[in-house]
């Protein structure tokens, strides 16, 4: 690294209380306190790992792996363990790693003999005092003597859990900065962590974060409870060196290539590629919302206007093999993530930016509350929510529920092709709740004018296929002219009550034109 003891100078200078003394008494309020004095000075951006890292190739960083002999904790029969993630390709900024035990805090040195490396010449180049870029938590969730890793924290203020039954997918994030403004996204970094050590027998563990970035630095505490569902309680305290253009609490980032309902890339063979497909939402007021994932031909951001949510996330509601068709990706089997608010978090808007991407390596999809408030420098800002890793079953609504969606042509198979010109037709399949089935039902269908919604239709399927899977199919055909883009919000409903969630879906115009054309068709 160039200039390392400089650099080590420099970040001791910034460092109070905990950096003077890596032995002081730890609690989070010094975290705190570090996050606050921290945002009256001036951003500092911190020092890249060495080039030859950076340009690392997938394959070669894959190549550099912790060796899990050395995992922290290991030798002490531990239900928790920590193994070490080394700089690389991605992973371009080092961070600081404590321990805390009986409330002392002692720094992790890096030592290269944690890791294997491709060459011994590779091994050779590594800087002695390098530092990390993240650590993986494991624990027994497959068995009393097999450690499975269910959380990741690296890269930005990334991280990612699994359920038990759950390979790994999508990712939250600490915060979010001026996501909606491409490209001038900011990026701020968990710099420290500190993992406190917990009991030998322990379910529960506790990791504390400083964070800090252009605009805003925050103290946060994680504790987190692996199993069937992976709960992560998250405080968050934020301190605002200047005011963002949009703040983001309990980001959300996933990817959405295409799906069962949406046109398949030339060449794919599979059902459907993406780790999450659609936003799920519980509005103050019961309202649930279920809005379908698209992957858009330009930049797209929708924001859904709520009161006190209660409850919002990426969901893989698809979790069959079939819609899928991959053993080696196993998107049947990418967790879900739901955030429960804790406390009133008031008006704001819960935002959906939607990114075009012509690949399955490019999480192209991001969710965040942003506060109905001004955020103002100088103050304090304190949030609390519940983050659920896990099945789709952690964002079950109480009342039916859309299991799958369809967009395509207006015109009937096997009708003149002049028929579908400028219109749609949308097949939406809402599963009914037991105390629903045997009523008479109707759709309830609204468009943004000018588009015209026509021929709405409810047909009820009783165990269909081998799974024996009962729906009711809503369809309906709209009308849309050119150069219009689209907003639609449908549910189902019988003479007493609403049966199901609310299906909404935004398509803009440049995406309306290609579903109603038919090959063949002028």
């Amino acid at each position: 690294m160039r200039r390392p003891r400089l650099a080590f100078l420099c970040a001791l200078a910034l460092t109070p209380v905990l950096g003077r003394a890596a032995h002081a008494r730890f609690s989070f309020s010094d975290v705190v306190r570090e996050a606050k004095v921290l945002a009256k000075t001036p951003y500092v951006a911190p020092r890249p790992v060495p080039g030859f890292l950076r340009r690392l190739t997938y394959n070669a960083y894959q190549s550099i792996r912790f060796i899990p002999a050395k995992a922290i904790w290991r030798n002490q029969h531990a239900r928790f363990q920590v193994q070490l993630i080394s700089p690389g390709l991605y992973y371009t900024t080092p961070i600081r790693i404590f321990t805390v035990s009986n409330g002392v805090s002692r720094p992790l040195a890096f030592h290269r003999a944690d890791f294997s490396y491709p060459s011994q010449t590779f091994a050779q180049h590594i800087p002695p005092h390098l530092g990390y870029a993240g650590f993986k938590l494991t624990y027994p969730l497959v068995g009393h003597h097999r450690h499975n890793q269910f959380l990741v924290f690296a890269g930005a203020s990334y991280f990612r859990a699994v359920g038990r039954p759950n390979r790994f997918g999508l990712s939250a994030r600490g915060i979010a900065i001026d996501t909606a403004f491409p490209p001038h996204e900011q990026f701020p970094v968990f710099e420290k962590f500190w993992i406190i050590k917990p009991a030998p027998e322990a379910r529960r563990i506790h990791v504390y974060a400083l964070l800090n970035g252009q605009s805003v630095t925050g103290a946060y505490r994680f504790i987190i409870r692996p199993g069937e569902v992976t709960r992560i309680g998250v405080q968050a305290r934020l301190f605002f060196r200047h005011r963002p253009r949009v703040l983001g609490i309990a980001p959300l980032t996933s990817m959405f290539f295409y799906g069962v309902g949406t046109p398949r890339p030339g060449g794919e063979w599979r059902p459907a590629v993406h780790d999450s497909d659609g936003l799920e939402m519980e509005n103050g007021d019961g309202e649930w919302i279920w809005r379908p994932l698209i992957n858009p031909p330009s930049f797209q951001v929708t924001s859904f206007s709520l009161d006190n949510p209660r409850g919002f996330g990426l969901v893989q509601r698809d979790e069959r093999f079939v819609s899928y068709e991959d053993l080696n990706a196993g998107y049947n089997l990418r967790p879900s993530a739901w955030v429960l608010p804790r406390g009133s978090w008031g008006h704001g808007d819960l935002e959906l930016v939607e990114i075009p991407t012509a690949s399955e390596t490019v999480d192209n999809i991001v969710s965040y509350w942003v506060p109905g408030f001004r955020i103002r420098t100088g103050r304090e800002y304190r949030f609390a929510y519940r983050l659920l890793f896990g099945n789709a079953s952690v964002a079950k609504p109480p009342g039916g529920a859309v299991v799958q969606t369809f967009i395509g042509a207006g015109r009937n198979p096997g009708m003149p092709c002049d028929t579908s010109r400028h219109t749609l037709r949308f097949i939406v399949d809402f599963t009914i709740p037991r105390s629903g089935l045997g009523r008479p039902v109707q759709g309830v269908v609204t468009a943004n004018p000018p588009a015209h919604v026509t021929a709405i239709n409810v047909v009820p399927a009783r165990n269909i296929g081998q799974s024996h899977l009962s729906f009711d199919r809503l369809s309906f055909l709209v009308r849309v002219p050119p150069g219009h883009p689209l907003e639609l919000r449908a549910f189902l409903k019988d003479q007493a009550q609403t049966l199901t969630e609310t299906w909404s879906e935004m398509l803009p115009a440049d995406a309306i034109q290609p579903l109603t054309q038919t090959p063949g068709c002028p």
